[in-house]
């Protein structure tokens, strides 16, 4: 067998890049005037989809508001897709491409806080993904009985592979958005919210209508296309929905039975659901999984761990089904609070892949959780800072997933007072509830919800790749300690056992010690197992 960690890496299809930036990525991540003079309100998509040319035809109306007076906007579309046109007032509007930007030119000057709608007309064949979701694009497969299953995951790659948007998770569409698909008879279109109905189109389709209420990100604005079963479920507060295959109908309602017990822990520790008006739903895909907003793409099988396969090593991974859970606790962490830019991915992938953690102890407790979450460690690689760059569309280490949880379980260890630390994780869901932030906001709130300065625990685990080395030796009745390979301003303590109490302490760079009678290596205990360290002996 391979080496456990290229396993893993192979699984998460995560690589390492030496980043070359181009206009290109410029492009789409940078914030020209030409994106942040207007801001989204809407987007109301009305497509087809044609599964045997692989072919979208259709258009975006885009409702938004001027910001600054300007007479140019940016909006996005893969270079591979057609402009058909672009209409405003009645008026064909005038653009250019370059790379993957439409630059649209307006008649006159739109005046600041005015409103406007215009409709994008487009059609082309999408890229179709080689390994969603890591990479992105649609996928063309079809069911057992050879019926159509169809699906798009564009995280990363950028929305506007498949449908015309201000590509940018600076802007989500205040109003929310519909998404209206027509598929041919005898398939069904699964998008985000509430399902409006369907309309046979007389022409061999029949198109399905979704609302979502809620903003939304654009790369989680979704279609899933395949000869479904609906099966309905209800919480107090939630209704719950699953379109599954037509083959796994009786499989799925025995194993979406964990549904409930992880919105339960989840309501509980991070607050209400943050689309309840637009419902939850688990939608089956030939791929993997993804967030998608109210409508969870999930194709794991019907395996418990991922894919069948426990990451965490412990064994504790195979209790639940990680897709499910991971996939919907970026409900809260990435749809609900979003990342202005990708390079502060972590704000997504770092919590949720905590909300593991948090669903474990809910159900099984604290030492589980913690020997979950310890054996997770191992996939971590330290290769590069956890930030990425910022304003070329670039994520940082895939390391914001698994080292970004072991910062939130130091921090919490860190507080060392439980009740306060579920109610600083609480807080912060609720108060950056359906907002885009930067890490700079993340830091700002933990220290002020904390009162302490955690600002170089932050730096230290995010801006470098550095992991602390906790030194010390034994001399006599003396321990003597301190850090290595931090930053200078580094302020951590750390806890450590003896004779059946805990001890803190704030060890720094330079040596210090602390005198314990009777003290052995067998006396004494250091609780690495509760903050992200290493530790050496030294002689």
């Amino acid at each position: 067998m391979k080496n456990s960690f290229l396993v893993i890496l192979t699984i998460l299809g995560i690589q390492q890049i030496n980043a070359q930036f181009t206009r290109r990525d410029s492009l789409q991540g940078g914030l020209r005037i030409e994106r942040t003079s207007y801001d989204v309100k809407r987007y109301d998509l009305n497509i087809t989809v044609n599964p045997e040319q692989k072919s979208i035809k259709g258009f975006n109306e885009i409702t938004f508001e001027v910001l600054v007076p300007t007479q140019k906007i940016q909006l996005d579309l893969f270079d591979n897709m057609k402009v058909d046109s672009i209409v405003w007032n009645t008026k064909k509007l005038k653009y250019n491409r370059d790379n993957d930007a439409v630059f649209i030119d307006f008649p006159e000057k739109l005046a600041s806080k005015s409103n406007h709608k215009l409709k994008f007309y487009y059609s082309g064949n999408p890229r179709i993904a080689r390994n969603a979701p890591w990479d992105g694009g649609f996928v063309f497969s079809k069911d057992k009985v050879g019926k159509d299953f169809i699906a798009v995951a564009v995280q990363g790659t950028g929305a506007s592979l498949w449908y015309p948007v201000k590509d940018s998770q600076t802007d989500e569409p205040d109003n929310g958005a519909s998404i209206k698909v027509a598929v041919p008879n005898g398939l069904m279109n699964v998008s985000n919210g509430r399902f409006l109905g369907s309309q046979d189109l007389k022409n061999g389709y029949t198109r399905w209508d979704w609302e979502v209420k809620n903003p939304i990100n654009n790369y989680t604005i979704t279609v899933n296309i395949a000869d479904y079963v609906h099966i309905q479920d209800k919480m107090p507060d939630l209704d719950l929905d699953y379109y599954i295959l037509r083959e796994n109908e009786a499989k799925a309602r025995e194993h979406f039975m964990e549904v409930k017990p992880m919105m339960e822990c989840f309501q509980s520790k991070f607050g209400r659901y943050p689309f309840w008006e637009d419902g939850y739903k688990l939608v089956e895909t030939p791929y993997l999984g993804m967030e998608h907003q109210s409508a969870v793409a999930y194709g794991n099988k019907y395996k418990k761990g991922y894919m069948g396969f426990d990451l965490s090593g412990t064994g504790v991974g195979m209790f639940f089904d990680y897709i499910t859970i991971h996939e919907t606790g970026h409900e809260w962490f990435g749809n609900s609070i979003t990342s202005m830019d990708i390079a502060d991915m972590w704000i997504h992938e770092g919590f949720t892949t905590y909300s593991e953690t948090v669903f474990i102890e809910c159900i099984k407790g604290y030492d589980d959780a913690m020997k979950y979450i310890n054996g997770q460690a191992k996939n971590v690689r330290n290769d590069r800072p956890i930030i990425g760059q910022y304003g070329v569309n670039n994520e940082g280490s895939g390391d914001m997933y698994y080292k970004g949880s072991l910062l939130l379980n130091t921090l919490r260890h860190v507080i060392a007072d439980d009740e306060k630390w579920w109610k600083m994780l609480y807080n912060y869901s609720e108060t950056f509830k359906k907002k885009i932030i930067t890490s700079d906001t993340v830091i700002d709130y933990f220290n002020k919800a904390s009162g302490t300065d955690l600002t170089p625990i932050f730096r230290q685990y995010l801006y470098t790749n550095q992991v602390p080395v906790f030194i010390y030796k034994i001399k006599g009745d003396y321990l003597y300690y301190s850090w290595d390979n931090v930053n200078e301003d580094f302020n951590m303590p750390i806890d450590i056992g003896f004779e059946g109490k805990k001890i803190r302490l704030f060890p720094t760079a330079k040596e210090q010690k602390i005198k314990l009678k009777k003290l052995s290596k067998k006396s004494f205990q250091i609780y690495d197992n509760q903050f992200y360290v290493k530790i050496k002996e030294d002689n």
